[in-house]
């Protein structure tokens, strides 16, 4: 039998002095933005089998979702064949009643009871930050205004669960419940036709246990197209949400503007900013957490030289015990750093410039340390809150923006469900005592017409007005 290798992972070791640290971030930030090339050798091979050259991921995802836009159907069950190597005709593609309530009876009974206090962790969250319609009434000598927020639900949204790798679950909770909070009616699931996929027992008996009905076995690019143009047997979406691999969330991007999508949730990402109070075992089981999604990137920056040099040991230790652990050793080879930072304030500006996914703060006072970074798709506070309760059982979804666009892009909340719309109404005192000003502006604009619609309102049968 072949011992487990303990060699460490060789991560990229920076220690902040000048220009040259902040260069090697940079660097590392663009391979993990969706304009890198954050993919697997056997992706790469596929794409050449597939198109007999090696094409860039946005081109191959321009092709996918243009065949699909002019093609339909017929591309998405090809591309299934080529890519995932199963035959699927429109009936089979979707999964049957019949299969999901199976699965639901097969699934082990913890399993169900676990789903359900998650749920349950997750609905009250959702509940809890719901916007509400907002009410505003202006009324005074010159009249009545009255103005409104409306929120309504989404009438459809598609919802993209990987199934590659791992099956989970866990993507379906972080989805489709903060949809069904806000109120939507139709929710249709895509999940790659895989034992990790749609043929995975815990897949669907959780989507048999969230009520949802409507799910298909197709992954990929195919899949964000076909909901986003829509395809026989499966009408189009309003808004992609979910999770994925690179060509998902390239995908995404491209049919934005057809569809509304959430973030660009591409490969995981954990920023560790940690002093020396944390544990380096901690710290290196939870940048093995997100490297072994494979690829994930995992980065520590501390300024602690001892617990770095502990977490490089404990990395070497912990990676030799995990069944997953060659997979997680080459994300942490290609896509992960262990950064030592001259100052705490310069850590955090540091873990600002990358905008992670997550950030774990492992520090003796993290609410203080919390007060100096903004930019994170979900953030950790203390030693004994390690990612992996978000991903599961916290309540806040687990999809969160990647690549960097933690800088300005927010996780996926039951808001994120919500159309708003303002709602006005003024009577014709309030209308009068605000047509100077709407003239005013109108002539700076020169757009005269809408000056006239409010002095055709405010014109006496004599043709004078206000």
């Amino acid at each position: 039998m072949t011992e487990p290798s303990h060699m460490p992972a060789s991560m990229a070791r920076i220690t902040c002095r000048g220009d040259n640290a902040r260069q090697l971030l940079s660097q590392l930030r663009k391979k993990l933005s969706p304009r890198g090339d954050v993919v697997s050798e056997a992706s790469r091979q596929r794409t050449i089998d597939l198109f007999g050259e090696a094409l860039s991921p946005q081109e191959v995802v321009a092709r996918i979702c243009g065949d699909v836009a002019r093609d339909g159907l017929s591309a998405v069950l090809a591309y299934t064949s080529q890519l995932d190597h199963r035959t699927l005709d429109q009936d089979r593609m979707r999964v049957s009643p019949s299969d999901l309530r199976q699965a639901h009876e097969l699934a082990d009974m913890q399993f169900l009871e676990a789903i359900r206090r998650i749920q349950a962790n997750v609905v009250e969250f959702q509940r809890a930050i719901l916007n509400q319609d907002v009410s505003l009434v202006r009324d005074s000598s010159n009249g009545r205004v009255e103005l409104r927020q409306r929120y309504a639900p989404l009438k459809r949204v598609g919802v993209c669960v990987p199934g590659g790798a791992a099956a989970y679950p866990s993507t379906l909770l972080m989805t489709v419940i903060p949809a069904q909070v806000a109120g939507v009616p139709q929710i249709a699931v895509v999940v790659p036709p895989t034992d990790f996929g749609g043929y995975n027992i815990d897949i669907l008996a959780t989507c048999h246990e969230l009520g949802v009905s409507e799910v298909y076995r197709v992954g990929g690019a195919q899949a964000v197209a076909a909901l986003a143009y829509g395809v026989a047997g499966m009408e189009r979406v309003d808004k992609i949400v979910g999770p994925g691999n690179l060509f998902v969330a390239l995908a995404k991007r491209y049919v934005y503007g057809e569809v509304d999508i959430d973030c660009m949730a591409g490969p995981s990402e954990v920023v560790v900013l940690a002093d020396e109070t944390a544990r380096a075992d901690f710290v290196a089981a939870d940048l093995i957490s997100q490297a072994e999604h494979s690829p994930g990137a995992s980065v520590l920056i501390t300024w602690s030289e001892p617990l770095l040099d502990a977490v490089q040991q404990q990395l070497a230790e912990q990676l030799g015990r995990l069944p997953r652990g060659d997979l997680a050793r080459q994300s942490l080879e290609d896509y992960g750093a262990l950064i030592l930072a001259r100052t705490p304030r310069e850590a955090c500006e540091l873990s600002d410039s990358l905008a992670p996914e997550h950030l774990h703060i492992a520090t003796s006072d993290p609410e203080d340390t919390l007060q100096h970074v903004q930019n994170a798709g979900a953030i950790f506070l203390g030693h004994d809150t390690p990612v992996a309760l978000g991903d599961y059982v916290a309540g806040p979804s687990h999809v969160l923006p990647t690549g960097g666009s933690a800088r300005f892009d927010n996780g996926l909340c039951a808001n994120d469900f919500l159309k708003r719309s303002s709602v006005i109404r003024y009577d014709q005192a309030a209308l009068r005592s605000v047509a100077d000003d709407v003239r005013l502006m109108a002539a700076s604009e020169g757009l005269t017409a809408h000056s006239a619609s409010v002095d055709i309102r405010l014109t006496d049968t004599d043709g004078n007005h206000d």
